[in-house]
């Protein structure tokens, strides 16, 4: 792995974490769970959650090592979205942590959750920023 890739291969595996986890979830809140305790999959929804939130935490500043680097001057341009970035996963980062301080995470909550425009707002966000700066071959 050269040192000119590490940043997009950060930006890569943050954006599958979170992806994952929010799939995970849209499985989690169909389940019709009252809690996250017991057997099962069910315990897995604070892993999933717990990785999203890692994920989102500076997530800002490898978006930014990203567009830096970008032929097409993508860190200038990409400014403002990238606030926009910023507090997107600030107030995704504070859903999730509310969640998780719940002593049971039920199906309901998950769904609520799944349906916060904060997160779907991020999932666009990286959907976006994933696309906009993959280098492309001829």
């Amino acid at each position: 792995m050269s040192a000119t890739n590490e940043p997009r291969e950060e930006l890569s595996r943050r954006i599958d974490a979170i992806e994952s986890g929010y799939e995970f979830l849209l499985a989690y809140a169909a389940q019709g769970r009252a809690t996250d305790k017991g057997p099962g999959a069910a315990s897995r929804v604070r892993e999933h959650l717990d990785a999203m939130q890692q994920a989102i935490d500076g997530l800002g500043n490898v978006v930014r090592s990203v567009a830096a680097s970008d032929a097409h001057d993508a860190g200038t341009i990409g400014a403002p979205f990238f606030e926009a970035l910023d507090q997107d996963a600030a107030a995704a980062r504070s859903a999730i942590r509310l969640v998780l301080s719940r002593p049971d995470i039920s199906s309901q909550l998950v769904d609520n959750l799944n349906a916060s425009i904060h997160l779907r707002a991020l999932l666009t966000d990286l959907f976006v920023i994933d696309e906009a700066l993959k280098e492309r071959t001829a």
